[in-house]
């Protein structure tokens, strides 16, 4: 058991930085495993369904953990989104706010910037970030709705990756 006490502001914050690209090699290297023994498709199919199962948890647990309430609606859904552990690794916003919708943009993917610097195509995550940002969304307020405007394999300009809107169905 380790204690953390002892650590600073500083050490903390780069051990949960540290964690999130733990979290996302390791999540790579499975996809990576499973492509390479079966193939792409099944690769994203396994991911999916995973997907299906940890973005519920995680949602869960940030409610838990920040005192987000259930049925929180769309500021609920902020604040989680701004709480996942990738929103440490990638570069988010939040645009076209209204009463009842927003934008969540995805302006810097580490995946996908990764995949760039080695000279590989966008990775086609599309079919899985719809079940990953459902869900998570769902979990939140089961009255969000939520609408891929452009993910890859889509194509998009150099300022995003993907880009998802959330609409509060009352």
């Amino acid at each position: 058991m380790s204690n953390l006490d002892h650590l600073s502001r500083e050490q903390l914050i780069g051990m949960l930085d540290d964690f999130a690209k733990n979290w996302l090699a390791h999540d790579g290297l499975w996809f990576q495993a499973v492509e390479k023994q079966y193939d792409m498709e099944t690769a994203i199919n396994c991911d999916r369904e995973a997907w299906r199962k940890f973005t519920v948890i995680e949602a869960r647990r940030i409610m838990k953990r920040h005192d987000i309430p259930e049925n929180s609606g769309l500021e609920g859904l902020k604040l989680a989104l701004g709480y996942r552990l990738y929103a440490r690794l990638n570069k988010q916003v939040i645009s076209e706010e209204t009463q009842n919708s927003f934008l969540f943009q995805m302006q810097e993917c580490r995946v996908q910037v990764a995949r760039a610097r080695h000279g590989l195509p966008d990775f086609p995550c599309k079919s899985v970030g719809i079940v990953e940002y459902t869900e998570f969304a769902k979990t939140i307020d089961p009255r969000i709705e939520t609408s891929c405007v452009s993910c890859p394999p889509d194509p998009h300009p150099d300022t995003y990756y993907c880009v998802w809107r959330f609409t509060l169905n009352k």
